[in-house]
């Protein structure tokens, strides 16, 4: 029996990520999922060919570009994970950015995207969209600049939660709401939240896009991209991928499954030591503010609470003393590494001035929000305990 039969009673996270969109028994009789290395899928004969091609018959696609065994197995775990009726993975996050934005959008439309959503896409919003005539618009985190920024040409409106790298939680419902009375999409990036600490459709979104990259893979070694919602919606994408062709290959699609398998595991951990870090630098002197959106100090908490069941891993914090103290901070860190990205299982520390936003100017900066002083730390599944106790020293080596 599927995973997917409606007589199978609601299951938790942790059993909907090892089982979720898996066979009860595979036709090769493998535990896992194979790799299946291909490029084309023959027909036994011309009748099997015409019944595909006519939608009467359930095989692998034709050719690689549009399918592959492996990659649709990671696809209905995912679907699964996220309540969603289909889900397309793609090469990258941003993959999945562009092309759903690229499907959905036409000359003379309007973008709505809010203001600290991954850079790139804006970046992809503002120079390449327009290229095209997409108007776009780009306003504050908050579900009320949102809703004002809609008008009659707006088609979809995309934002994060939590986002990049304040950690804002804007009230999604009522973007929702608002956005279907309008006929428009709306789009969630909730790369932060995960499946385990959020399920945007569940409270009327239309679609929901994850870097895999990040904790759905959480082990730092594949890239892809997915975007999750309705068949018909999905669909569409799905068709505009198979010419665009940014598809996922089979072996990440397979690391992908296996990280999976695991995310409720090292969600849990990292919300755990990610909140006790939050308090940790909360009480420290040294520390200006921190941004994590379960932390009572946070703009968003009350809506956070409404939305969030964990508060993921992420914790950004500003310091005194700007980007020097930053500095200071980061290297006397012992196990967190210095590098991009998020969501492993190794805790990784940047500081944005120095990383994401290296070529802009302190001013520039400034203009768009970013601290000098802030620091950005994905919390990795080491013990809490180590984790603590390294930022204690870091930061008492600061203060000395």
């Amino acid at each position: 029996m599927s995973e997917h039969d409606e007589r199978q009673p609601p299951r938790g996270p942790s059993t909907t990520a090892v089982h979720g969109g898996e066979p009860s028994v595979r036709s090769d009789r493998s535990l896992t999922t194979p790799i299946v290395h291909a490029s084309a899928y023959p027909f036994e004969h011309t009748q099997e060919l015409v019944e595909y091609m006519e939608g009467r018959r359930e095989r692998p696609a034709e050719y690689g570009r549009y399918g592959n065994p492996t990659v649709e197995r990671a696809e209905a775990k995912l679907a699964a994970l996220e309540g969603a009726e289909s889900a397309l993975l793609m090469s990258s996050g941003m993959a999945a950015i562009t092309t759903t934005l690229l499907a959905m959008l036409r000359s003379g439309q309007h973008l709505v995207l809010t203001r600290d959503v991954y850079r790139k896409t804006r970046v992809f919003a503002r120079q390449v969209l327009a290229r095209y005539g997409v108007e776009v618009d780009i306003v504050e985190p908050r579900a009320d600049a949102v809703v004002a920024a809609m008008r009659d040409e707006t088609r979809v409106v995309l934002t994060e939660a939590p986002t990049n790298p304040y950690l804002r939680v804007l009230d999604l419902g009522a973007v929702a709401r608002e956005a279907r009375a309008r006929r428009i999409k709306t789009i969630i990036d909730a790369t932060f939240a995960t499946p385990v600490n959020m399920r945007p459709l569940e409270h009327g979104v239309d679609l929901v896009i994850h870097s895999a990259t990040k904790y759905l893979g959480g082990h730092n070694d594949l890239l892809a991209g997915v975007v999750a919602g309705g068949a018909g919606l999905v669909g569409a994408i799905r068709e505009f991928l198979g010419m665009t062709g940014a598809v996922l290959d089979p072996t990440n699609a397979y690391l992908l499954l296996r990280g999976l398998k695991t995310l409720a595991l090292r969600v849990r951990q990292q919300n755990d030591s990610a909140l006790r870090l939050a308090h940790v630098l909360a009480d420290d002197p040294a520390v200006a503010r921190v941004w994590y959106p379960l932390h009572p100090s946070h703009p968003d908490v009350d809506v956070a609470r409404r939305y969030l069941s964990g508060g993921g891993g992420v914790v950004s914090f500003e310091l005194h003393g700007g980007l020097a103290a930053g500095t200071r901070l980061v290297d006397a860190l012992r196990i967190p590494k210095l590098a991009p990205s998020l969501g492993g299982v190794e805790s990784l520390v940047e500081q944005p001035a120095l990383m994401s936003f290296f070529e802009l100017t302190p001013a520039e900066r400034e203009a768009i929000g970013i601290a000098e002083g802030l620091v950005r730390l994905s919390v990795g599944i080491e013990d809490t305990d180590d984790l603590e106790a390294d930022l204690r020293q870091a930061l008492a080596r600061l203060r000395a």
